[in-house]
């Protein structure tokens, strides 16, 4: 048989057109059944700063605070009790966007300047702290003291998303890769750079883009048009963002939008307009700055939540809620210090709870049956896999090794007891600056109800028993000796699996032991 090619072309591109023809409406039904996602990220929100409540009980804290939009939220969705992050931002964040532990991928302490340790690291009296991956996360494989991963936004952005980064980054040092969130999977930047916190939150100060501050890292880019506004980085943010959100919603175009606000962090300035019912309340100025942050944060939810409906989406968008780290305790705040999270002990920096569990809310309709409440415990790493598994992602296969673990199934069968448990780990072998209850270099897994801490400096442990006392006032290590050494074997198999780094002790110049071997 003679084959004509003309013809055979033709009849094949012929064939091809009506299978893509007969295809097309199934693709799109599947584009428009792909969830648009909201991740809104709160940097430095406590436990107990909202009026919803995260504890069996109300609180004076959860009094003094107004969040109307968590509540709605939380009636809406899921409220989460024990959900914990790492004691500082950026282990945070390059957790939550390479699903990897900071054991692992080594970022575990602040970044921001290239190649360089922080300096309450340089000059400490006892430790040597080691040189951890200080350029954050990098998708060039080439970055020396980085860590190499596929964020899962670009995952996202390969399945069709179109990826918004809104506010703080904080994911790569100045002059690196990710310094810019478009590097690692975002279509869209806004106001994101390598800095962790904005020099000003007014317009009228243009977020601290002023002469006086030329050549600092902190003033916040890409608001020109606000400079010299009445108007409070928060809410400059949000209008942002919910403009950049007209371009995929008018296309019909599954969306990822990360809400990564500013807000709570320092410098605590006041939002104006909501700052004196909390003077009224008696609350010093500090504090009273301190609420208008929350409740700014609070507004821009429900802004958010408001376009959704007006939009007609809400139905098809997931909002999660979380924080980086606990609240901000040791330093700068009014009153007492290490007291703002109570009951948890500590704050942002520490390893106890007050400085680690955050509070988070999931909203998935159609999913998550609204106004219930999850006790089991989760960590940051777990939303990479999870968001994954919420767009319909599969068989991806990152660069880096994924610690985390999908919480959908926690999501999907409304759980609210507890499931098979497994250890959670933090690893910090550096120094935050301040001191106090839980803050310094450490290593700690959690276990069940039990929490074990081991600390570089003088090899000191601590064991509680978080069921009974989530103030974590009475250490058990000496009263059950067994459980300790229990958790100290767990975490040392862990550290040793991932080859974390230690400090090394300056009088003998040798490493940190792992907390197993002081028992050997």
């Amino acid at each position: 048989m003679t084959m004509i090619p003309g013809k055979f072309c033709q009849g094949a591109c012929v064939l091809a057109i009506m299978m893509l023809v007969a295809c097309k409406p199934d693709a799109d039904k599947q584009s428009r059944q792909a969830p648009n996602i909201i991740l809104f990220f709160v940097d430095d929100m406590g436990w107990q700063d909202t009026s919803v409540p995260f504890w069996k009980e109300r609180t004076a804290f959860n009094q003094r605070y107004r969040t109307p939009n968590m509540e709605r939220l939380a009636a809406e969705g899921m409220k989460f009790t024990q959900a914990y992050a790492t004691p500082v931002c950026s282990p945070t964040r390059i957790s939550l966007m390479t699903g990897m532990n900071a054991a692992r991928h080594r970022v575990t302490n602040w970044t921001l300047y290239k190649d360089k340790l922080q300096p309450m690291e340089t000059g400490h009296a006892t430790l040597d702290f080691p040189y951890w991956n200080v350029n954050g996360m990098t998708p060039d494989s080439t970055l020396d003291h980085a860590v190499y991963a596929n964020a899962f936004p670009y995952l996202l952005q390969g399945a069709g998303y179109h990826t918004i980064h809104v506010g703080k980054a904080h994911l790569g040092a100045i002059g690196t890769p990710a310094e810019n969130p478009l590097n690692v999977g975002f279509d869209v930047n806004i106001a994101g750079h390598a800095a962790g916190a904005p020099k000003s939150y007014l317009g009228m100060e243009n977020f601290g883009n002023t002469a006086a501050f030329e050549g600092s890292p902190w003033p916040v880019p890409g608001l020109d048009k606000y400079h010299g506004q009445d108007i409070f980085l928060t809410e400059a943010l949000t209008q942002e963002a919910v403009a950049a959100l007209d371009k995929p919603v008018n296309e019909k175009q599954p969306f990822f939008l990360y809400m990564s606000l500013y807000a709570v962090h320092t410098p605590i300035m006041a939002d104006k307009r909501f700052l004196q019912p909390y003077l009224d309340m008696g609350l010093d100025s500090i504090e009273a700055s301190y609420a208008t942050l929350v409740e700014g944060m609070d507004k821009s939810l429900g802004n958010l939540m408001d376009y959704l409906e007006t939009k007609n989406i809400q139905d098809n968008t997931i909002i999660m809620f979380m924080s980086d780290n606990g609240g901000l305790s040791a330093v700068a705040r009014g009153g007492e210090k290490h007291t703002h999270n109570k009951p948890l002990s500590s704050g942002k920096g520490s390893i106890h709870e007050g400085g680690i569990r955050e509070p988070m809310i999931v909203k998935w309709p159609g999913v998550v049956q609204p106004q219930t409440v999850n006790d089991n415990y989760l960590i940051i790493e777990d939303f990479y896999p999870t968001i994954l598994e919420m767009a319909g992602v599969e068989n991806y296969q990152p660069v880096q090794q994924v610690d985390g673990e999908s919480f959908v199934y926690l999501l999907k069968n409304n759980e609210s007891g507890q499931t098979a448990q497994r250890p959670l780990f933090w690893h910090y072998p550096n120094q935050w600056g301040p001191t106090g209850p839980g803050i310094g270099a450490f290593s700690a897994v959690r276990l069940g109800d039990w929490k074990y801490i081991y600390y570089h400096m003088d090899q000191r442990v601590e064991l509680f028993n978080l069921k009974n006392d989530i103030g974590e006032s009475v250490n058990l290590a000496e009263e059950n000796p067994g459980k300790a050494t229990e958790l100290a074997a767990v975490l040392t198999a862990y550290l040793q699996e991932c080859n974390a780094q230690m400090p090394s002790l300056k009088s003998t110049g040798t490493p940190v032991p792992y907390p197993q071997q002081l028992l050997n």
